[in-house]
């Protein structure tokens, strides 16, 4: 039971199951316009979000303190290098096109945990984006909607129409909506400088957002022209599913809550397709 519960947070901590959700997002997407899933590229997607989010979260706790890590820190970096190692593999398959969009979203994600910002933007020192305040939950949306709707669309050589930047805001709004937990969740821990939605609005108007943002969830989706009725279902389901999330989430839910549940949500999704079919 010990190892299991240890496997379990390597899991979760190390980013994997992160990066199925964000697999799992392009898959929906190729599912939902009908292209042919590129296994290269989903492998990209997989091995970059494990190396990025790793980055993020690691890069200013382990950066000072390389001899005095804790061993499942040590085990993190270790399997982010090997995440690293893969990504630059299959990167050597991807078109050069490809490459360059990935790098803008790679650049934003260096800028948000780098302090690299000048200096007049902030108060005392040079800073990264993410202390921007309020701008955080708009940044990881934007990323979101880049990798798995956006640059797919170039990747696989689709002509862009409505339904795609349709498919793209419902994948910002969808980001939004599932970060609320997380924002409740860290009211406790996070500096008010980062001006969260909960700091600024208070938990119960953060969860009237919540509903708000479900809702806009299914109305993009149903203004889509290309749609059927299972996956308008579907739609409805996550929608339900996210409002539920939202509306549970609270300072004292287990850091499992957002975590696995809340972010298992676009692996449910594709279920749905799986077994159901579009």
């Amino acid at each position: 039971m010990h190892l299991l519960k240890s496997f379990f947070r390597f899991y979760i901590n190390s980013s994997v199951h992160v990066a199925l959700a964000v697999t799992s997002l392009y898959t929906i997407t190729a599912l939902e316009f009908d292209f042919n899933i590129d296994n290269n590229f989903a492998f990209f997607i997989f091995l970059a979000t494990i190396t990025g989010y790793n980055f993020v979260k690691y890069f200013g706790l382990a950066k000072f303190h390389h001899r005095s890590l804790e061993p499942w820190l040590k085990a993190i970096q270790l399997f982010s290098l090997m995440a690293f190692l893969g990504l630059v593999y299959v990167t050597l398959k991807m078109p050069i096109n490809t490459i360059y969009y990935f790098g803008g979203a790679g650049l934003v994600t260096f800028l948000y945990a780098i302090p690299m910002l000048p200096r007049k933007w902030f108060l005392h020192s040079n800073s990264n984006l993410r202390e921007i305040s309020g701008l955080k939950i708009y940044v990881i949306a934007m990323i979101w909607s880049l990798v798995v709707v956006v640059i797919p669309v170039f990747h696989h050589d689709l002509v862009w129409h409505s339904d795609f930047t349709l498919k793209a805001m419902q994948i910002f709004v969808y980001v939004i909506a599932v970060m609320l937990p997380f924002e409740i969740r860290d009211l406790n821990y996070d500096s008010l400088r980062l001006g969260t939605i909960p700091q600024r609005i208070g938990i119960a108007n953060t969860k009237r957002v919540g509903i708000a943002l479900s809702l806009l969830f299914l109305v993009l989706e149903l203004m889509k022209n290309t749609n059927t009725t299972k996956e308008l279902r579907f739609n409805a389901l996550v929608a339900f599913l996210i409002l539920l999330s939202v509306m549970k989430s609270s300072r004292e839910n287990s850091i499992y809550y957002s975590a696995f549940w809340v972010e298992a949500l676009p692996i449910f999704w594709l279920s749905l397709y799986l077994i159901f079919g579009k």
